[in-house]
């Protein structure tokens, strides 16, 4: 792994206290001695690769433009947003049904940009030796709300299992992933038992299951990769039977089910209008040459060029709303959603 992508992952734990420091002020304005100033904030997950293309787009516009990337988690993200305090919200899950609406109350439009594919990875201790696939009907046996202070031993998951006690990490309520996971597993997103270390950093997930062999935790795929020598990543069952591991193949090829998924950036329409650094910064984001190399280097799955080209499109007629009004989000494609006539 990179020394690049090492400070970019460690970065999220230091990006509140001190990225966020840099802007202050309504977003696309001129905080800062006139540098115009893009605004984003939102999930952990999708950081990486935001602040990969902040910092490349600050190297092209030195002394121009320059960017702040916040990390309060999808949810959080959307609050700011939908108050007007960003120009673009970065998200592990499309926006919802209230967030949309608080976003109509306040009069901002937005646009829907997938950049990139994720594997949600589940973790182990490296020392974990009686586990190396599990089914996501094992997980929703761990994580249902019903489980909450009743499976709380691996025996109780699968009679194979050890009489040990189990330790679940997870993201926190405000986090696109555990919106994800839940809906993936639970099929019903936010059912989730309450009783795990909830972290809206995913370094924190990863301390807690690299220092406990009895833990079991989930996050991106980057978080992984950046720290593969410390942790174990299970295989998951898909729908055909089959245990597959998360890789940057396996989720771009749609087998790694049901834990592949699109990531977000949602830009506010009026920035994209009044904010010369905000149309700059999205147009370098969605540029189908730059983008691939960076979301492959933090870790992620590009897109398909069709699909940047698709997002460049939206843009330019300012195609507004989301391809997912009726909640669905599991198992759409990118291509599908880009097209989507009907948004809301």
């Amino acid at each position: 792994m990179s020394a690049k992508l090492h400070n970019r992952v460690l970065g999220v734990a230091m990006a509140a206290s001190l990225i966020v420091l840099a802007g202050c002020g309504d977003g696309g304005g001129n905080a800062g001695g006139g540098m115009e100033t893009v605004k984003v904030d939102g999930s952990s997950t999708v950081f990486p690769v935001i602040e990969a293309v902040a910092e490349e787009f600050q190297k092209a516009n030195r002394g121009t433009y320059r960017v702040t990337v916040g990390v309060s988690g999808t949810g959080g993200g959307f609050k700011k947003f939908c108050r007007g305090e960003t120009d673009l919200s970065d998200a592990s899950r499309p926006i919802s049904e209230s967030e949309r609406e608080d976003c109509a109350a306040n009069g901002i439009e937005f646009i829907e940009l997938p950049v990139a594919l994720d594997a949600l990875t589940v973790v182990v201790h490296p020392d974990n030796d009686w586990v190396a696939c599990i089914k996501p009907s094992e997980l929703k046996t761990m994580w249902e709300p019903a489980a909450q202070d009743e499976i709380t031993n691996w025996s109780q998951v699968r009679d194979s299992f050890p009489d040990r006690k189990l330790t679940l990490y997870g993201p926190g309520t405000d986090s696109g992933t555990y919106d994800y996971f839940t809906e993936a597993v639970m099929h019903d997103s936010g059912a989730s038992r309450g009783d795990f270390t909830a972290s809206e950093d995913d370094n924190v997930v990863v301390q807690g299951v690299a220092n406990d062999v009895n833990a079991l935790g989930y996050f991106g795929l980057a978080y992984y990769e950046e720290n593969r020598e410390r942790l174990k990543a299970l295989k998951v069952e898909n729908s055909d039977g089959e245990c597959i591991g998360p890789s940057l193949e396996t989720a771009k090829s749609g087998i790694y089910n049901p834990l592949s998924r699109p990531l977000f950036v949602y830009a506010r329409v009026s920035s994209l209008n009044e904010s010369e650094a905000v149309r700059q910064f999205v147009e370098f984001m969605l540029d189908a040459e730059r983008a691939p190399t960076l979301v492959k280097e933090v870790g992620y799955v590009p897109l398909p060029a069709r699909a940047y080209e698709l997002a460049r499109e939206n843009v330019a007629e300012r195609r507004t709303g989301t391809a997912f009004a009726d909640g669905a989000q599991v198992g759409v494609s990118i291509e599908d959603l880009l097209k989507a006539e009907k948004r809301q």
